[in-house]
């Protein structure tokens, strides 16, 4: 266990170190990004996948790329305006992982849940305020008696 976080934390350093030292001064050093280490590709310095896919994350960009594919992420960010690809490539993620989890209905599937237990949860909350004002005419019944 303490060798797995060391190493963890190794990797973390090296990854995240953008620089190292040469006879002539500080050499600049960029690490593939997630996408382009997947692909087999030079990650260029404007890689457009390079920053939603950093290389600590690799298995970010692999579940994007199956549901995806490489093309279309690349398409899709080139169409968006730069301060909304975070949030597309979050969607992305999020619409691939549950894609993965549920291949027929994806996402659709875990809204169509979540709106049943919305629904279950309101039905109950009504059916409980009915009792609590049920017990209040009681309560108040009581009252009038005495």
């Amino acid at each position: 266990m303490e060798f797995n976080a060391d190493w963890t934390a190794s990797c973390e350093l090296f990854y995240s170190s953008s620089s190292c030292l040469s006879s002539q001064g500080i050499l600049s050093v960029q690490y593939p990004c997630a996408a382009c280490k997947f692909l087999r590709r030079r990650c260029s310095e404007n890689c457009i996948l390079a920053p939603y896919f950093p290389p600590t994350e690799p298995l970010k960009f692999t579940i994007v790329h199956k549901v995806f594919g490489a093309g279309n992420i690349i398409k899709r960010l080139q169409d968006i305006p730069e301060h909304q690809r975070l949030d597309a490539v979050n969607s992305m993620v999020y619409e691939a992982t549950a894609r993965t989890r549920d291949p027929v209905y994806g996402c659709a599937g875990t809204i169509s849940l979540l709106q049943s237990q919305i629904m279950e949860l309101q039905e109950e909350l009504a059916k409980t305020k009915a009792e609590i004002f049920y017990m209040q005419c009681q309560n108040a019944d009581l009252l009038t008696l005495i």
